[in-house]
């Protein structure tokens, strides 16, 4: 069962940052005073009479083992690792139900603490005294006859379970005076509760209270108020999920002419189900359901029996905090379960390089890199000519090298926009799907790793533009071609000397061959330089590759150390976390299924 009142879920202060603590100070009972460390009561009253009395009875190893016990362990792993991804209020209740787990573990096995709950006048006090057998709660036509929880056991050391409840010592009783009462409800804590919907705030605030901790309860209706909207809708239907622990008892049936009980209690089944709450029928577990008159004794001895069976079973206290796992995993579903796939795909961290590239400038820097390749080239392997003519040009307009146009905006070294949008892009894609808390940490991991990302992104532009501008290494084929250049060069004024010779009629004259020698230079040096130009291509492609990719590579590297791998973190944290719930929701009603078929089995 869940806690009913703001009171239960103030656990807020009990967790530390990314460790579950355990709480070193002593709980104080419900009036503010100290509960006593040995079992004994709050008001100072000794209720301990055997050797189960205090926290010394360890629960039975197939109460708290097995599946609920690795439930327990996920659960207290998984608010440790969500404290710092999640609210207190969020974490509030499973912290409870943790709290409530270690405390209800130390107290005695053995006994199993039922409460009797119903509205103003349904009966249960009556019921209380028939299946005590002895005239303890008060009854009678004043209201509320009940004001205070009290209480009734059948054997001895449940005084730490009713210290637990702050029952008083003077509202403790026994069953039979001198005895302990049948045999069959021994281990039996019997609770009488104020009416839930009583007048004095109070009686309620103490029936929501004592409901948080009991480990199975009877709620006792009558034949005008069994629909009631108060009961159905602030406990039967909240409680839906502990109806293994839950018994729903139609009263005064004597009322009731003919076979007008079976239909109450027909309708009264179907509320129920309306509630939510599993009946249990034809041998199925969930909630028991049956009539009787507490005041005639009609259908006491067969509520006596099933009561009986059900606490010789000792399991109540498991099946209780198996239900309240489930609700606390339920409640935490939508905090901790995605909608879908959730992670980063191979496809998002290649389009996040990409545009880190392109904001960083690679595929300019590597056209760039290829153009100045290219160019070197030409110096080495260009005619003298050519090389002359571009001397001249540079003679003739000084500042004429160093007026180029400025880069475009997308070949800038960083374009913080773009960075930007490309941590925003792979956030958003990395959150797809998961729960809202988690979703925002890994948004705030990406931002928090962008916050220097430009800047990085800077000095790696800067350090390959520099890295560019350096002459790269020559092929070895150069040389060769500035040899024949060189040759060629020669042959050109070779050739222009051999003719001017024979204008001035030095040498014998004959036009032709000093013509040709000097055509074949002529001609001879802009092949080389076209030759030495197209062997250049590739050579100057690859080498632009090779500095876009390097780029690539870099802002790769920094993206992912600043970005992809804090976000990796946190899904990774989130994984962890979901299997973890995965553990805390498992099989619902774990190790108490059937175990009430079994009990109606053994009384039909």
């Amino acid at each position: 069962m869940t806690a009913i009142t703001d009171d239960a879920n103030e656990t807020g202060d009990r967790w530390d940052d990314g460790l579950i603590a355990r709480r070193a100070e002593r709980r104080t009972s419900p009036d503010g005073e100290p509960e006593a460390e040995d079992g004994g009561s709050a008001d100072g009253h000794d209720d301990h009479d055997g050797p189960d009395s205090t926290t010394g009875d360890e629960p039975g190893a197939d109460a708290y083992g097995g599946p609920l016990k690795h439930r327990l362990d996920a659960l207290r792993d998984l608010l440790g690792l969500s404290q710092a991804r999640l609210d207190g209020r969020t974490l509030a209740e499973a912290g409870r139900v943790l709290d409530e787990a270690a405390a209800r573990r130390r107290l005695s096995s053995r006994h199993t603490v039922v409460a009797i709950a119903g509205a103003t006048g349904s009966g249960k006090s009556t019921l209380f005294n028939a299946l005590a057998g002895v005239r303890i709660a008060e009854t009678g036509l004043r209201r509320p006859t009940t004001s205070a929880p009290i209480a009734c056991t059948w054997s001895e050391g449940a005084a730490g379970l009713l210290d637990r409840l702050a029952v008083p010592g003077r509202l403790r009783r026994r069953p039979l005076a001198g005895g302990d009462g049948d045999e069959q409800l021994q281990g039996l804590v019997l609770i009488d509760l104020p009416d839930h919907d009583s007048a004095v705030v109070r009686h309620r605030e103490q029936v929501d209270r004592v409901l948080a901790l009991v480990d199975a309860v009877i709620w006792v209706v009558d034949p005008e108020k069994y629909a009631d909207a108060a009961l159905h809708e602030r406990y039967l239907r909240p409680l839906a999920g502990h109806a293994e622990v839950t018994f729903v008892v139609l009263n005064q049936i004597d009322r009731l002419p003919g076979d007008a009980a079976d239909q109450v209690l027909d309708d009264l089944r179907r509320l129920l189900d309306d509630d939510g709450m599993a009946v249990g029928e034809h041998g199925e577990p969930g909630a028991t359901v049956l009539s009787l008159s507490a005041l005639t004794g009609e259908g006491v001895g067969e509520l006596r029996e099933m009561v009986g069976a059900f606490v010789q079973e000792r399991t109540a206290a498991a099946r209780r905090l198996s239900a309240d796992v489930d609700a606390a995993a339920a409640a935490l579903r939508p905090v901790y379960v995605a909608d879908g796939r959730t992670g980063l795909h191979e496809r998002a961290r290649e389009d996040f390089s990409a545009r880190l590239a392109d904001a960083v400038g690679a595929t300019a820097a590597g056209e760039a890199a290829e153009r100045e390749w290219r160019r070197n080239a030409g110096r080495a392997c260009g005619t003298p000519w050519l090389r002359l003519w571009r001397w001249y040009e540079r003679t003739r307009m000084p500042g004429a090298a160093s007026l180029q146009p400025p880069p475009p905006a997308e070949d800038e070294l960083t374009a913080r926009q773009r960075v930007e949008q490309a941590v925003r892009t792979v956030a958003d894609e990395a959150a797809s799907g998961l729960p809202v808390p988690w979703a925002q940490a890994v948004r705030e991991a990406a931002q928090r790793g962008a916050q220097g990302l430009p800047q990085a992104l800077d000095e790696l532009a800067a350090r390959e533009a520099a890295a560019v501008g350096e002459r790269p290494q020559r092929p070895r084929w150069w040389p060769a071609a500035v040899l024949a250049q060189a040759a060629m060069t020669l042959l050109q004024i070779y050739g222009a000397l051999w003719l001017v010779g024979q204008i001035i009629g030095v040498l014998e004259p004959g036009i032709v061959p000093p013509v040709l020698v000097m055509l074949a230079g002529i001609v001879g040096g802009p092949l080389v330089e076209w030759a030495c130009a197209a062997a250049a291509r590739g050579p100057a492609r690859r080498y632009g590759q090779d500095v876009r990719r390097r780029l690539h590579e870099a802002a790769a590297g920094c993206g992912r150390a600043k970005v992809l791998d804090p976000v990796a973190a946190e899904l990774m944290r989130y994984r962890e976390v979901r299997e973890r719930y995965a553990t805390v929701s498992g099989p619902a009603g774990t190790g108490a299924g059937g175990t009430r078929a079994r009990t109606r089995a053994r009384i039909g």
